[in-house]
């Protein structure tokens, strides 16, 4: 149990540093005007067809402005990030939260269900983690049913499962690296690349 204790301090330590105070949204009229921009990996309305396109449609907006700080900084540097060095060079802030508005605003589009077992697995995992390596729950801080906590959990429901794989792939490499008290590096450095894929199919499911 010592990685749920751990875990459980990590979300108290980042709630009472005020981390988890969000911030005034942005102007979603403005947003959708500059979101021309993303329409063409992440879809006009934030509902991505290119699987290995994060879906931003329902994110919340302070996760969206977090990542699009961390591209600019250059402190979110995955092997897919390049892309968005350049995005976000010239964005302010303003500008972010006006394109999370926005975002945050659209609806969602559900996931595709794949395989059922790979479903069943998922939702065990994330509800219930594993108990014999210590892995917590997903649902603890993504929410049972996937919606995120806002700020510092993103909503995950519906996204595409590749997406999800690559991005845990580079949380245990270390290769991303932008989590708050490194929960996520210490969570899936435990996951085999098959429990990845059965949560990842159970969250695009949703």
């Amino acid at each position: 149990m010592k990685k749920q204790w751990v875990l459980a301090a990590a979300v108290a330590m980042l709630v009472g540093s005020g981390v988890s105070q969000a911030a005034p949204l942005g102007d979603a009229a403005a947003g959708q005007t500059a979101s021309v921009a993303c329409a063409a990996c992440h879809g006009a309305d934030g509902n991505s067809v290119a699987p290995t396109f994060p879906k931003l449609a329902g994110q919340h907006p302070d996760y969206i402005v977090k990542q699009l700080s961390n591209f600019k900084a250059h402190t979110r540097n995955d092997p897919d990030a390049a892309i968005m060095f350049g995005m976000a060079a010239p964005l302010d802030e303003p500008t972010m939260r006006n394109l999370a508005a926005y975002f945050s605003s659209q609806q969602p589009v559900k996931g595709a269900a794949t395989d059922p077992a790979q479903i069943t697995k998922g939702k065990a995992i994330y509800r219930g983690g594993i108990a014999d390596r210590n892995i917590p729950a997903c649902a603890s801080c993504h929410g049972p049913a996937a919606q995120g906590i806002s700020p510092l959990f993103p909503r995950l429901a519906g996204q595409h499962s590749m997406y999800v794989v690559n991005q845990l792939k580079y949380f245990q490499s270390a290769q991303r690296a932008n989590d708050p008290a490194m929960m996520m590096r210490s969570i899936a450095k435990d996951l085999t690349e098959a429990d990845m894929q059965a949560v990842a199919a159970y969250l695009q499911s949703l």
